[in-house]
């Protein structure tokens, strides 16, 4: 009895030595947090994010000549936004590259495969020009299933979001694709002036008026989230380097 009577002493005894040992962890940790997130936001003010984004996508060679085979790598929901500006790119490259073959490949349900190849067809793609391969849930898994359908290795133009892009000519080179280039599925800006007038639409006079300030209203936000984009994928890039990947 007298053990089971000391048990929650010990165990208060055990959790007091612990947080005593992880308190100095936890606080170097807040302040690391705290440093990043501040730089992140100084970062968001500047031109950072954009050319650290821009570098993804064009960093491993863009395609500068007709491929044999384009390739779109899915993996989003369709209809997304990602996917489509990729299929939208896809589409013009097969216009203007009409030899070329098109390769979707997009894992989990059919659906999706089937709704990029009919975006596609729905641009102007003939549907003996696309092969779709339902698989991959990883871009080295993508690159493994394109590297067991093609024999002879052709060069190949990969269609994915700019972020992506240096990570997967890389991924694929290294699975023999050696011509394999990237085209980085760019959004494009809208060119406007989103001035407005604070007073004219009915904002109160004692809410800070920002009318003629998009960069604060838009660009800083955007530049936020493209932080946040880029770290994840030098995140990815260091993963897959590790993994001899890339």
């Amino acid at each position: 009895m007298s053990r089971w009577a000391d048990l929650p002493s010990t165990i208060a005894m055990v959790i007091s030595a612990l947080a005593h040992w992880l308190r100095p962890l936890f606080k170097w940790a807040l302040r690391g947090l705290g440093v990043m997130a501040a730089i992140m936001l100084v970062g968001a003010f500047t031109r950072v994010p954009f050319d650290a984004h821009r570098w993804l996508g064009s960093a491993a060679g863009e395609c500068n000549a007709p491929a044999e085979v384009i390739v779109v790598l899915g993996g989003s929901g369709m209809p997304s936004g990602p996917e489509l500006v990729r299929l939208y790119r896809a589409a013009e490259l097969a216009a203007l590259w009409p030899q070329a073959h098109v390769v979707v490949i997009h894992p989990g349900n059919p659906s999706a495969l089937n709704a990029m190849a009919a975006e596609l067809h729905l641009r102007g793609v003939q549907q003996d020009r696309i092969t779709r391969l339902n698989a991959g849930n990883n871009t080295r898994e993508q690159a493994l299933v394109l590297d067991g359908h093609f024999v002879k290795k052709p060069s190949i133009a990969l269609v994915s979001s700019p972020e992506n892009m240096y990570r997967t000519v890389l991924t694929f080179r290294k699975v023999h694709f050696t011509q394999a280039c990237g085209v980085p599925a760019w959004d494009h800006a809208m060119f406007h002036n989103f001035d407005y007038g604070h007073g004219a639409v009915g904002g109160k006079a004692w809410v800070p008026d920002i009318s003629g300030n998009p960069g604060l209203r838009y660009t800083f936000w955007n530049y936020l989230k493209l932080e946040v984009t880029c770290l994840r994928e030098y995140v990815a890039i260091a993963y897959y380097w590790l993994n001899d990947w890339i």
